[in-house]
């Protein structure tokens, strides 16, 4: 993974074996483009991007996620393919809570059934815990459509374990959907808890319960 000393920086990328997550670029709107054009992805994609003009918004909201710490999204892309686009990877930080964060993805059609998905998240997923540590993030969502079968089992297979059923809200959530959550590995909460407790002069004592 690369990206320490500077974890949040325009920049950044992760790798995970042949995986390459790197920011979006303009250049990619084709790429987009066709990734879109598959139905069995504007099954589950709530904001369509079909032409040039809707990719290039798409593109300028990624960026604007990055700059103001909202989200992270990243492209991702198999370097053993020419650094062919495979997918879509984003960590979304939009409430004011640290605690928690949600994330979501997607991939392209000829990307199916190679493992992408699951790759990309668990690289996404360590990345996430270590470098939003000390702003206290300790939980990672994900939600799904109940019918999205694949995005179930590669929650489950990154350690999202399933934690409630989510209610319908017709029109933009039509069916039921299930929320998966992953917890911060209890060493790097303890970490956390650590710095704090010395940066506050207490000398390292436990830290309160929530």
């Amino acid at each position: 993974m690369n990206g320490h000393g500077g974890t949040l920086r325009e920049d950044l990328t992760l790798t995970a074996g042949a995986l390459l997550l790197r920011p979006w670029r303009e250049e990619d709107a084709s790429a987009l483009l066709a990734a879109y054009d598959d139905p069995a992805m504007r099954q589950w994609i709530s904001t369509p991007v079909f032409t040039p003009a809707e990719a290039e918004r798409w593109l300028a909201a990624q960026r604007a996620g990055r700059e103001s710490g909202s989200r992270f999204s990243f492209a991702v892309t198999d370097t053993g393919r020419g650094g062919e686009l495979v997918g879509n990877l984003a960590l979304k930080r939009p409430g004011p809570g640290p605690e928690r964060a949600e994330v979501g993805y997607w991939t392209t059609a000829g990307a199916r059934g190679r493992g992408v998905a699951s790759r990309a998240l668990a690289a996404l997923t360590d990345w996430a815990f270590t470098a939003f540590a000390d702003e206290g993030l300790v939980r990672i969502e994900l939600l799904h459509q109940v019918d999205n079968v694949a995005s179930c089992r590669v929650a489950e297979k990154c350690g999202y374990a399933f934690a409630e059923l989510l209610s319908a809200l017709p029109p933009d959530y039509p069916l039921d959907g299930h929320l998966h959550a992953r917890e911060a590995p209890a060493a790097e909460v303890r970490r956390t808890a650590d710095r704090r407790a010395a940066a506050a002069g207490t000398g390292g004592g436990r830290a309160s319960g929530r």
